[in-house]
Parts: C-alpha cells; sequence; structure tokens
C-alpha cells in the first residue's frame, strides 16, 4: 500500500481550484448516501436513514462526513485505521472491500452495524478510503432482530465479522456471503443491504477517480490534506470563543448506579473525564471507546462550530479519558446490543454539564433513549420470517426562550426520519391504530418541554415477538432553571383480552394476533419557573390537547 505526500506546495494550485476539489468531496458522500438509500431493502435503511458514509484521506483520517447518524460516521475512522493496522499495506489490493462488526476492534457500536470498508485506488496508489456503516436488522444470535439486552457476552448476539475480506480485487467472497446468509433469519434481506452499501461505496469510488482524472491527483491529495488543516483551524478558533472552566454532572441509571462526568475547557482544549464511573455491565448495557469519543465530538461541534464541516482536524483538541473495562470502555468479549442506551445517556449527560454555561446552545434535557423497538413474525401475506426495528421519535427539553420542539429524534440520530404509518402497514405487515403527541403531564415550566409520542402497533399474525430495552423509563429528562422534569419512555403491551402489561425492558415478548403495543415516548424537561408562563400560553396549551384543564390548575393556578 504506497503513500505519498503531494508533490506541489499551496503556491502550485489557486485557491478556487481547491475549493471546488473540496466541495466535490462533500459531492461524493451525498451521492454515496443517496444509493443506499435507493438500493436498501430494509426500511430502516431506506425509510428511518439508520446508516451513515464518509470519505477518508490515505492514512484513514475522516475527511468528509456524508449524511446518516453523526455516531455511525464518527466511528468509521477508527474503522478504516484498524484494517489499515490489521492488513499492512501488502495485503490491500484494488477492488478490496472489507466487512467488520465488533465493536471493540474499531468502527463499530454493536453487531447489528455493519461496516464496510473499500480503498480507493489511483494506478497503484491508495488516494483515499470511503466507508458505509448501517444497522442490518438480523445478524444472527439467541433471539430476533439479534438485541438481547440480558446477553453477557458477545457471544450471545450473533454473528462476528472480524475485518475480513468480503471482495478481494473485485471478487466477492462465496463463503463470507454465505457464512453471512445462514446466520441471519432473513438472509434475502440481509444480502440485499450488503450489496446495496457496496454499491454506495462503488458510486463514491467512480467519483472520486473521476475528481482525480480531472484535477490531478497532486492536487486532489493537496485538497483533502488543506480541508484537514482547515477543520482543525476552524475548531481551534471556535474553541477560543466559548465559556471556559469546570462542568460536572451526575446521572443516575435504572439500577442505581451512578454516571459522572467533567469537562475542563481551556483555549486549547477540551478535556472530558470521565474515569471512576461504573465498570462494564454483565448485560449488553455497555458502549465501547469509539463510541464515547463519539459522544464527545458531538456535543463539542454542537457548543464549539455547529454551522461548519466536520472532519478529523475538527476534533484535535479533543481529550477522553476513561477507564478501560468500564460502561464506556467495555472490553472484549462483553455484551453490547444495547450500546446505544448508554451512549445516548452519556451525550446527555455530557449536554447537562455544560447547558447552564451554554444557554443559546443547548435547552433542558430531551427523552434521552433511542427507544429501538424490534418486532417480527410471520408476514400475514405470506407467512415468511419478518422483522424491522424502528427506533422512536421523543421530546426534546424547552430552551431559555422556546418551548421545546415534539417528536423529534434524539441529538445522537442526525439525519434519520420516522417509519411513515402507509410502509408499516404495508410493508412491514402491522396496523398502526394510534400515532399522536402524548398527553401524559409533565415537563411544565415558563417553557415546556416537547412532547413525546403515542403509538400504537397492533399485531395481524400469531407467533410475533417484540424486543426493547428503553432507559429513562424511571427517571424523566431533566429540567433547567426550574423547569419540570419530563416524562419517561415505556411500552405497554395489552393483550387481546385486555391485560396490559407495563415494559422498560422484554426480549422476545411472545405476541398473538389482536394484541397491541403502546410506545410512549418522554415529554422534554421544561425550563424557568411554571409561575412565570404566560396565560395565553396556557390557554393554547388546554386548545392544542397539550394539557389538561385539571393540570393548568395543578401547575399554573389557572381557571378556565
Amino acid at each position: 500500500m504506497p503513500t505519498m505526500s503531494p508533490k506541489k506546495s499551496s503556491q502550485s494550485y489557486d485557491s478556487i481550484t481547491i475549493e471546488i476539489i473540496q466541495s466535490s468531496l462533500r459531492a461524493i458522500t451525498d451521492e454515496m448516501f443517496a444509493t443506499m438509500r435507493k438500493t436498501a431493502m430494509s426500511s430502516i435503511i431506506y425509510e428511518v436513514l439508520d446508516f451513515g458514509v464518509a470519505l477518508f484521506d490515505r492514512h484513514g483520517d475522516l475527511a468528509n462526513t456524508g449524511a446518516g447518524i453523526p455516531g455511525f460516521i464518527g466511528m468509521l475512522e477508527p474503522g478504516v485505521k484498524a484494517i489499515i493496522a490489521k492488513h499492512g499495506s501488502e495485503n490491500v489490493s484494488q477492488g478490496d472491500i472489507f466487512i467488520t462488526n465488533i465493536p471493540q476492534r474499531g468502527g463499530v457500536s454493536h453487531l447489528n452495524d455493519v461496516v464496510l470498508i473499500l480503498p480507493v485506488f489511483h494506478a497503484d496508489m491508495i488516494v483515499g478510503w470511503l466507508a458505509n456503516k448501517a444497522h442490518w436488522v438480523d445478524i444472527g444470535g439467541a433471539y430476533p432482530g439479534s438485541i438481547n439486552p440480558d446477553a453477557v457476552e458477545i457471544y450471545q448476539e450473533g454473528l462476528q465479522l472480524p475485518s475480513v475480506k468480503v471482495i478481494e480485487r473485485g471478487n466477492a467472497n462465496q463463503g463470507v456471503l454465505d457464512i453471512i446468509a445462514v446466520n441471519s433469519r432473513v438472509p434475502d434481506i440481509t444480502i440485499g443491504d450488503f450489496w446495496a452499501g457496496v454499491a454506495s461505496m462503488r458510486a463514491g469510488e467512480k467519483r472520486m477517480l473521476e475528481l482525480v482524472e480531472k484535477y490531478s491527483r497532486d492536487a486532489v491529495l493537496y485538497a483533502i490534506e488543506d480541508y484537514i488543516k482547515l477543520g482543525e483551524s476552524i475548531s481551534r478558533a471556535a474553541l477560543k470563543e466559548v465559556p471556559k472552566g469546570e462542568f460536572v454532572a451526575t446521572e443516575t441509571l435504572e439500577d442505581g448506579r451512578e454516571l459522572k462526568c467533567r469537562i475542563i475547557i481551556s483555549d486549547d482544549e477540551f478535556l472530558v473525564d470521565l474515569t471512576g464511573n461504573p465498570a462494564q455491565s454483565k448485560s449488553a448495557m455497555n458502549s465501547s471507546r469509539d463510541a464515547t469519543m463519539v459522544d464527545v465530538q458531538m456535543i463539542y461541534k454542537a457548543i464549539s462550530s455547529p454551522q461548519t464541516f466536520a472532519n478529523s482536524g475538527s476534533f484535535k483538541p479533543l481529550k477522553v479519558l476513561v477507564d478501560d473495562g468500564s460502561i464506556f470502555a467495555a472490553e472484549y468479549p462483553s455484551a453490547m446490543s444495547v450500546y446505544y442506551e448508554i451512549s445516548v445517556l452519556l451525550f446527555d449527560l455530557l449536554w447537562k454539564a455544560l447547558a447552564p454555561a451554554f444557554p443559546n446552545h443547548l435547552p433542558a434535557g430531551h427523552y434521552a433513549s433511542i427507544c429501538g423497538t424490534f418486532i417480527g413474525g410471520p408476514h400475514p401475506d405470506d407467512g415468511k420470517h419478518h422483522s424491522i426495528v424502528e427506533p422512536q421519535l421523543g421530546g426534546w427539553g424547552a430552551a431559555c426562550d422556546r418551548d421545546g420542539v415534539n417528536a423529534l429524534y434524539t441529538g445522537y440520530h442526525g439525519d434519520t426520519f420516522n417509519c411513515p404509518v402507509e410502509v408499516t402497514e404495508q410493508r412491514n405487515g402491522l396496523m398502526v391504530d394510534n400515532y399522536s403527541l402524548s398527553n401524559e403531564p409533565g415537563g411544565e415550566g415558563e417553557y415546556t418541554g416537547g412532547k413525546g409520542v403515542n403509538l400504537h402497533y397492533r399485531i395481524l399474525n400469531d407467533e410475533w415477538w417484540i424486543t426493547m430495552a428503553y432507559v429513562r423509563s424511571e427517571i424523566g429528562p431533566w429540567g433547567q432553571a426550574g423547569g419540570l422534569e419530563g416524562t419517561t419512555n415505556y411500552i405497554n403491551v395489552v393483550r387481546k383480552n385486555g391485560k396490559t402489561t407495563r415494559y422498560s425492558s422484554c426480549i422476545a415478548l411472545p405476541l398473538n394476533k389482536g394484541d397491541v403495543i403502546e410506545v410512549y415516548t418522554a415529554t422534554g424537561g421544561g425550563y424557568g419557573d411554571p409561575g412565570k408562563r404566560p396565560r395565553v400560553k396556557v390557554i393554547d396549551d388546554i386548545k392544542n390537547d397539550y394539557l389538561t384543564p385539571e393540570r393548568a390548575r395543578e401547575m399554573y393556578g389557572f381557571d378556565a
């Protein structure tokens, strides 16, 4: 894998040409994203957009982020570097594509999030890398959907793919594909999503090589290098403008364990100290070091320069201290299938620590759970096994000058969407009886927290199941400046006979025709003293069914 440095200095290229090349990098990842969306087989990818793409320089440093889930994109850099470290220059060839999904070995979050990586060659030289990461609906394991909150080791969660070549010199390794297919309960969808990822990267490869042919290899390599330096320059300048000091916060898990963080901001460094946190769980409630770093990257970007692009240069000022073997840096072979609940809680914890000092950037707490809902069984139309995963929308916290946003994905999600009711009913074999904003009381303040959702899935065939694990099921989103705590995340399972049971976690819970899953996601935290909420807004809340007259009297002393 030969390397090289651009031969010419910045004096050799005019700034317009360099900016055109850099803008083209963004266009390349946009096309990769569009290709994946249009060719994927599962609704979690083509509707929810639970994937991410990115472009890297020849050393594996993030050069340009594509659209998609920020957590996915940020983890791809260590994934590419893990491939480079494992295989070395002598074992990487034009036409190779690598596949990996082991969280503790670079670039991955849990086994369902499969990473594909492609080196881009021009002649005999690597000029960059492309990567695609997407949630596959089933990768084997003890339970359908490959999500097992009670797993104690990764071997119980599904098939592991240890940074191997799935395509070599342009030829598919059919043995690897056969192993993937036979381990999945929905092999057609799984293999279809694999080829969609391949198509996405090959589209990016084609465009990147066109860029090299048009402007020269040296010009493109220089432009990428310059772009990363520009990212660092913008980031360091932005850091100097943010408030300095030490910021701390704590959070309590449902099992009573305390999470804590300490953030120290200086002119030159953004330090996050996570030492002293609980040891890794004997369950799937663990997060990898890579996922933890992405949490820090996302919150840093939110307070420093949120309107500018991001690449590896953007995060040079960051430093993270975390104990190996802790819940935020769990070691192999720890289970991690519900890593996302720990990651989103950490993101919210960092947010909580910084919010008082950044009132114009960070509102009160949001519902802070992916609320991943995994449902499946024999499709009512053809009897074939079918499974879906849908993260749920929830409420965001109120800000210092406005109410919170209703029914939005978490800050961890990025450019994702909920699955339309029509697709859920026609493609996924469920009936949606209700999809509305939740009217549970909570999150009141001078400005009120945004509403969560109330979504009812009706099961249309016997022998179905549901797996889910929601955090913030006991303690609602935190309020700010006197605002009240929001509501909580949970589901009710209403049996055909009317019996109702509440769950914050369940694994492959049996469902039959006529049963209903009622999903409730949290309302965000309030901001400010509820007594200061203007009367006209309370009247509007009652008219819009955000607030009952009884709750209005209780919270605001309001009589209609």
